[in-house]
């Protein structure tokens, strides 16, 4: 080559290498990760992301067929399958490259998900489908994680990615400016203990079009140069694009002018590869960081409270429609709905994406996720009617004219006690309800869902106490009461509706708040709440801050509280009492109704909230008396201990606060699903806060600010509903099972009407049993490889919820089998089942290989 090298030469100019580089350059090798960014949702609808990823992959292949040692990295496996949809010719290319090695897939999950928000199952199911996806389409799996926009990264991500064949983990934020952990290259390790070699992408995971220059120069200022290697992505990004000609005509420069030292065409793998053959001393010597990585925008956690509503409610009536199917699968032959499972899954990981999740997304993006996760949810309501109908007509249930049969079905795989609602015809004197032995369980008349003058129509709430993964038979029965039918004692409300009180605990509102002024265990003596300012139950505060809560630390503001119009009893009986509280602020109404159950020490609040302020935010906050506070947060199987600073944390459903109420170790715990925003507050009433609702304009990002005279639409104007429960306890949060809790709080029994007829089951049955211990059944399923003699298999997995070690007896009666197994702390296991009693259980990984042959 005759033409000296410069900087700046137009591109398209051949500067290939040709063996010359200075001898006084730099000594490191940036490895250069060809790659794009692209949000299938965000400032544009999913339509327009699903166009993008043909047009950038036809660019990358071109770029490929130009560029003999270019190398391309993709994540998001959603991508490909649109594009595989699509346009055949172009994804059959794709297959080509990564055959030759130069198309690399990373991440293995189907879209780079929120790491806060979603269930530890839906984790287990990014890497499901897509690495499945991977392995049927390409042959290999990822095995390098690769998930580098979302705002945090919660502490179990490391078990997850090892149990899908992935040993190391590529992310962006947060950036070392905005968490605790700055390093480049560190070890990366889950509760359990399991590890992966993480990878903070250093200034951007793209860059300009053109030169890489500027993006190269900001990544050196962020990397620990004494690594010698590091990676450098380039490639346009956010709405895609990928690598140009320009980029990729730099970087041969720059490495022939010795610029930054060696620049080469890489991938990931290369990278870790590199890192990981330096060996024992080298990698021994890397930080470790056992925690999560937060956060880079907390108020992303409690924008838009619809679809954190909607996520939920579709997770668990999946996971309940897997149970179900799995079920009459394996006890029936049931042909198992693999492909409507994947469908409804696949629409919940979707809008699990990091600008829909968490509500940063403009805002047709919603109506959007709004008819996807109703798809979802609806694929899994007809496969529970479904299992729930094919058990149901196989109960023996015999003829008794004056009854009307009621099978309740618990999709939990343990025992539960809970109220059951239901309505009736054809009942002008009421019911009461037995049990199928005609023993009366408690029950009340509450309000019907229809508005109707039909004397025969109403609704009761009664007990049900139903096996793990089970059913069992009630009758409505005529007559309130009924012959015989004994009630218990009523958990009774005070005549002004500011004592709830039963056997176990007495709960006093300060008429003046109307919230709580006392909540004494009648057993321990223990108060948690005794005389707590309950004023501070309602803030309302101004929050200007962004959609994504930019530089946000905590939400935790002076607020005013909102007015108490009035306190009533609504309910008041033998199952219950049941207390309303209505306030207001501004144009808006918060309803809070308090359910006491007869023999419950705990306190659910059924809420609905009508809000209409725009740039305001309402922090519910719980007071309390405890001493010396911990707070645990609960994260994706498993849970965290944090500061207790008043810093907006993300959570899943429960937050905890643990200490001393005059000298004796007590704490109360808040379940609520639905919700993601917390905090917990120190002081002389040290608190638990949920951001209940926040209404920044959609898709608004810093640094812009709002005109005054401009026309926006705000988050979250209007109804919404949600419950949470309180639950005091003694020692600390263990004591409240709050996993459980919360799984029976978001996924309820369900009820329905039945005839009679014979059959073969008995009056009550559990399918499975995980024994309500400290480990946890998270999935039954079916396999996702059917077996090959057309028998059924089934998928059960476990987690540890206590942070100890633990043995389990998992009960399968549906498969004739039984599981014991030892678990270390926070440790997730997952068991292949066949119902052959002739083939043996086997542990496989979360991709459902065996162990021996997953990794």
């Amino acid at each position: 080559m005759t033409t000296a090298p410069s900087s700046n030469v137009p591109p398209g100019r051949d500067f290939a290498d040709d063996g010359v580089r200075p001898i006084a350059a730099s000594d490191r090798t940036l490895h250069m990760i060809g790659a794009t960014h692209l949000d299938p949702v965000w400032l544009w609808p999913w339509q327009e992301g699903y166009q993008e990823a043909r047009a950038t992959f036809r660019s990358v292949l071109d770029r490929m067929d130009e560029y003999p040692d270019f190398f391309f990295t993709c994540d998001q496996i959603v991508l490909l399958s649109w594009v595989e949809e699509s346009d055949p010719e172009l994804f059959e290319r794709i297959r080509q490259r990564v055959a030759e090695g130069r198309w690399v897939n990373a991440g293995g999950w189907w879209v780079e998900p929120d790491c806060n928000m979603p269930m530890g199952e839906s984790f287990v199911r990014q890497g499901l489908y897509g690495q499945r996806f991977l392995m049927s389409r390409f042959g290999k799996a990822a095995t390098v994680g690769m998930n580098v926009d979302p705002f945090g990264h919660n502490a179990m991500i490391p078990q997850i990615l090892r149990g899908q064949g992935m040993d190391s983990y590529c992310f962006l934020r947060p950036g070392p400016h905005e968490g605790d952990a700055g390093d480049t290259l560190f070890w990366w390790e889950s509760p359990d203990g399991s590890r992966v070699l993480g990878y903070r992408i250093p200034n951007e995971y793209g860059s300009a079009p053109g030169s890489v220059q500027y993006q190269t120069e900001k990544s050196l200022g962020q990397l620990d140069r004494s690594l010698g290697s590091m990676m450098v992505f380039y490639g346009v990004g956010n709405h895609g694009g990928g690598p140009t000609k320009a980029n990729i005509d730099s970087i041969h420069r720059f490495d022939r002018m010795g610029s930054f030292g060696r620049m080469t065409m890489s991938t990931p793998r290369a990278y870790f590869d590199e890192i990981l053959a330096r060996g024992g001393e080298f990698l021994d010597g890397l930080a470790v960081r056992r925690d999560d990585l937060q956060h880079h925008a907390p108020g992303c956690y409690s924008s838009h409270s619809g679809i954190k509503l909607w996520q939920r409610r579709a997770q668990s009536a999946v996971l309940s429609a897997e149970r179900w199917s799995a079920v009459v699968t394996a006890a029936f032959g049931d042909a198992y709905p693999r492909a409507d499972l994947e469908r409804a899954w696949k629409q919940v990981l979707f809008n699990q994406f990091h600008d829909v999740l968490p509500g940063s997304a403009i805002e047709p993006a919603y109506d959007d996720a709004r008819d996807q996760l109703g798809e979802a949810i609806a694929i899994a309501k007809r496969q529970i009617v479904r299992a729930h109908n094919v058990i149901a007509r196989r109960v023996d249930i015999p003829f008794d004219e004056p009854t009307q049969p009621v099978l309740v079905f618990n999709p939990h795989p343990w025992p539960v006690e809970t109220d059951v609602t239901i309505n009736y015809n054809g009942f002008a004197g009421g019911v009461h309800i037995v049990d199928g032995n005609g023993v009366p369980t408690p029950s009340q008349l509450i309000q019907a869902t229809p508005t109707l003058e039909d004397a025969g129509r109403g609704a009761v709430a009664f007990r049900a106490e139903v096996p793990g993964l089970g059913y069992r038979l009630y009758r409505l029965a005529p007559g309130w009461g009924g012959a015989g039918a004994s009630q218990p004692a009523a958990a009774v409300a005070a005549q002004d509706a500011t004592t709830l009180e039963n056997d176990l605990v007495r709960i006093e509102l300060d008429p003046k708040t109307g919230w709580i002024s006392s909540y004494l265990d009648k057993a321990t003596g223990i108060d948690v709440m005794a005389g707590v300012d309950g004023t501070q139950h309602t803030q309302v505060s101004e929050d200007l801050t962004d959609t994504w809560g930019h530089a946000v630390v905590s939400y935790a503001w002076p607020g005013a509280p909102m007015a108490v119009d009035r306190i009533l009893t609504r309910e008041s009986g033998p199952l219950r009492t049941r207390v309303r509280v209505e306030r207001s602020w501004g144009s808006s109404q918060l309803v809070e109704e308090l359910v006491l159950d007869h023999d419950s020490s705990v306190l659910r609040v059924d809420v609905r909230l009508d809000w209409h302020e725009p740039l305001r935010l309402l922090k519910l906050r719980f007071p309390t008396r405890v001493v010396d506070p911990a707070a645990t947060y609960e994260i994706p199987f498993g849970h965290l201990e944090r500061p207790v600073d008043g810093a907006e944390e993300p959570a899943q459903s429960w937050v905890d606060v643990s200490g001393t109420v005059e000298g004796t170790a007590a704490g109360l715990t808040v379940i609520v699903a639905g919700k993601h925003g917390y905090d917990v507050l120190p002081g002389d009433e040290p608190s638990i806060g949920i951001t209940a609702v926040r209404s920044p304009v959609y898709a608004w990002h810093d640094p812009k600010t709002l005109d005054p005279n401009g026309i926006y639409e705000y988050h979250d104007q209007g109804i919404q509903r949600f419950s949470y429960e309180l639950v005091p306890h003694s020692g600390d949060w263990r004591e409240a099972q709050p996993a459980r809790r919360a799984a029976l709080l978001a996924s309820p029994v369900r009820a329905m009407l039945e005839s009679f007829h014979p059959g073969e089951l008995p009056h009550t049955y559990s399918f499975a049993d995980d024994g309500a211990g400290t480990v946890m059944v998270t999935a039954v399923k079916g396999s996702e490889d059917p077996a090959p003699d057309g028998g059924t298999r089934l998928i059960v997995r476990a987690v540890e919820t206590d942070g100890r070690h633990g043995r389990a007896r998992i009960a399968l009666p549906v498969a004739g089998r039984e599981i014991e197994a030892d678990f270390g702390p926070s440790q997730l296991r997952t068991f292949l089942v066949p119902t052959d009693p002739a083939e043996e259980i086997v542990e496989v990984d979360l991709l459902e290989r065996p162990l021996a042959t997953g990794d």
